[in-house]
């Protein structure tokens, strides 16, 4: 039996882009079937979070997710350029934002094709490498995206007619997210049960064999 899980997922998530190759693992394992649900950041799901954050946090993020990477050994290095558009001293987050509403309507997309986990596995390592600057120059998001089986080409067509629509949904992603009863990501659903942070795969892994998961 397929046990199905939902995954609340941001593109400028350091701890989303940690979490991914150990969720895609559980799936090559488990008969596990993670539906992929693209949500906005905070920073722009809710204009007031850089208000009322601590300062101390930012550096500690750094620190943290650094240090995660280092254990798991994943390549790790803060997007460039960031998908958030922010002037970093004042935190003031730019009322527009092109980089994350087309990462974000992508993923959507994908999600729709039954996609999701590839694209973001492939464009999160993109926009995490060590080894690129400027993500969204040249052919870094085409090549990272045809490694998923998927069409950068198609996927800017669609995005562009289909805009309104893509964002209807991914607004609904994050009302069906607040709806479970948190608002961070990444976050897993299963039956109502619900596990945020990358930190709680073991814990989620042992829920899912209780409800009756199988090694493929």
């Amino acid at each position: 039996m397929t046990i199905e899980v939902d995954l609340y997922y941001t593109m400028r998530s350091p701890y989303c882009y940690l979490v991914a190759p150990t969720v895609a693992d559980l799936v090559a394992r488990y008969d596990l079937d993670v539906q992929l649900k693209p949500v906005y950041p905070l920073a722009v799901s809710d204009s007031t979070f850089f208000e009322k954050v601590n300062p101390l946090w930012p550096p500690y993020l750094q620190k943290d997710t650094k240090r995660i990477a280092d254990r798991l050994n994943i390549p790790f290095r803060w997007p460039r350029p960031d998908p958030i558009v922010q002037d970093m001293a004042t935190r003031k987050v730019a009322a527009e934002q092109p980089y994350i509403r087309k990462l974000t309507h992508f993923a959507q997309i994908a999600a729709e094709r039954g996609k999701g986990l590839e694209y973001v596995v492939a464009v999160s390592a993109l926009l995490y490498s060590p080894e690129v600057d400027g993500w969204d120059q040249g052919d870094h998001l085409r090549d990272a995206m045809a490694g998923a089986g998927l069409d950068l080409s198609e996927f800017a067509s669609i995005a562009d007619k289909e805009a309104d629509r893509l964002e209807t949904a991914v607004v609904g992603n994050r009302e069906a997210q607040l709806a479970t009863g948190h608002w961070g990501a990444p976050l897993f659903v299963h039956e109502g049960e619900i596990f945020f942070g990358q930190d709680r795969i073991v814990d989620l892994v042992w829920h899912l064999e209780r409800a009756g998961l199988q090694k493929r």
